[in-house]
Parts: structure tokens; C-alpha cells; sequence
């Protein structure tokens, strides 16, 4: 058996603290990217964007089959521009509501 004081077990206790030490300096901080920041602009201005390219398609494809040139393409565009901002408005508002600080309750009066 070794006593409290022996050499054998500063030593281990040392080279323990500097391990753990290196190991602390070697991991890596993991960044997420939560629905926030740039990734909620980015999230926004996809759905804008994917509105009207899904109105322009479907204008599209009503124009082939009834033979309607312009008024298809220019009818699909704007029904895809108006639920593009449709969803831009609920994708906003959520986040907005998402963001706001919990509700504090009721005051509590201080008594004197």
C-alpha cells in the first residue's frame, strides 16, 4: 500500500490534469444553425421564390393543354407570387411569436 504523500501518486495526479487539459484543447466547438439568423432568410426567400416558380410551372402547364399563351403563364405567376407571400407572412409570424419572451404573469403587488 502507498502513503498519501507518496511521488507515484502527485505525478499520476499531475499527468491526469495535463491530459485532460490537452483533451480539452483538441475537441472541437460544434456550431448549429438553428432556424435563425441567416437560415430563417434563407428559409423566407426560398419559399417567395418556390411560390412563384410553382405558379409559373402550373401557368405553364395550363397554357399547353387549353391553349391560352399568356394568360396562363401571367395568372400562374401572380396566384404563385400571392401564396408565396401567404407563406412568407405565416413563416414570419411564427418565428416572430417563437421569438417573443415568455409571459411574466400577473404583477405581484409589493407589500410595505
Amino acid at each position: 500500500m502507498t502513503a498519501p504523500d507518496d511521488p507515484t501518486d502527485e505525478a499520476l495526479r499531475r499527468l491526469d490534469d495535463r491530459l485532460g487539459a490537452l483533451e480539452a484543447s483538441q475537441t472541437r466547438k460544434v456550431v448549429s444553425f438553428e432556424a435563425g439568423g441567416s437560415g430563417a432568410a434563407y428559409r423566407l426567400v426560398a419559399e417567395l421564390v418556390g411560390g412563384v416558380l410553382a405558379g409559373l410551372g402550373f401557368g405553364w402547364l395550363l397554357d399547353q393543354f387549353l391553349h391560352t399563351t399568356p394568360f396562363g403563364l401571367i395568372g400562374g405567376v401572380l396566384i404563385g407570387a400571392g401564396v408565396g407571400v401567404a407563406l412568407v407572412v405565416r413563416s414570419a409570424t411564427a418565428m416572430s411569436d417563437a421569438s417573443k419572451p415568455p409571459d411574466p404573469g400577473p404583477a405581484v403587488r409589493k407589500d410595505d
